[in-house]
């Protein structure tokens, strides 16, 4: 099994590209429901649930688990794999969503830690994400290793997870969308940049919100389908950590909340109704 952790539903997004794209790889989702949402927590918090969580499904029997929350992984990514995982599970892995989302952007594979010879990669890029994310400076910090020529301008979206997961119209979700453009548009002199991150997994939910605020001008990485695409290389080029779902069950579903709440929610996420266990 392939573990796949996040905070909370918004992680659904992922597994469904994930189990469309690789869909006899069998998957162990684990929502720390309990402790969400982690948008608004210290870092040390964040990495704190983060470690623990994912050893969790280390103890499921995961070799392998995908941070599919761009908080844990902005925040805790590297230090997990350059420090805990080297002392306690060194042929174990954990990769994290926002690395596809990076080498998208630079068009620099994530090994490569110095930008490469040739012509400089110019343009602007808008990272939308939570205040933790946007704390952590991940995604500017990743891209100026790679491609120092891009600029990265960062719009904190501290209400929109909340409103999502709170199951918020789509006028109410679009209005928060367009103020939090507005937002990074007056931190840029009134332009637009030329692509656009959603940097958490929840965006996907209001996709279009963004595409109507930004204009069909700007250009949007779709973190869900770059994800599945990049586990699915990462696959071919280390095999040991591929399964087979022989039984066609489909992914299992964990949950540190309520499952019967969770449940409710998750197939807005998911695409179709799902059940959730609760986690030993």
């Amino acid at each position: 099994m392939i573990g796949v952790f996040d905070s909370g539903h918004g992680g659904l997004t992922v597994l469904r590209a994930l189990t469309a794209r690789l869909p006899d790889q069998p998957f162990l989702f684990l929502g720390d429901h309990a402790g969400a949402p982690y948008g608004a927590r210290p870092a040390e918090e964040v990495y704190g649930l983060t470690l623990a969580n994912v050893e969790r499904l280390f103890g499921l029997g995961c070799e392998l688990v995908l941070l599919a929350c761009n908080t844990a992984a902005a925040v805790a990514l590297r230090r997990l794999q350059q420090d805990w995982l080297t002392r306690t599970y060194p042929a174990r892995r954990v990769l994290g969503v926002f690395v596809p989302m990076v080498e998208a952007v630079t068009h620099v594979p994530w090994q490569i830690k110095r930008p490469p010879l040739g012509p400089p990669r110019t343009m602007t890029v808008a990272v939308f994400a939570t205040p933790r994310t946007v704390a952590s400076r991940a995604y500017p910090a990743e891209i100026a290793r790679r491609a120092p020529a891009i600029a990265v301008v960062q719009q904190a979206c501290p209400e929109l997870v909340p409103h999502i997961e709170a199951g918020a119209p789509d006028g109410e979700l679009a209005a928060l969308v367009t103020h939090y453009v507005e937002e990074l548009r007056r931190g840029m002199g009134g332009g637009l940049p030329d692509a656009a991150i959603l940097g958490c997994t929840h965006y996907p939910l209001v996709a279009e919100a963004f595409r109507d605020a930004l204009t069909e001008e700007v250009e949007l990485f779709d973190q869900p389908s770059l994800v599945a695409d990049s586990l699915a290389r990462y696959l071919a080029r280390h095999p040991r950590f591929a399964g087979s779902d022989s039984a066609g069950s489909g992914p299992r579903l964990l949950t540190t909340g309520d499952p019967d709440q969770v449940g409710a929610v998750a197939a807005r996420f998911f695409g179709r109704p799902v059940a959730f266990e609760t986690v030993g």
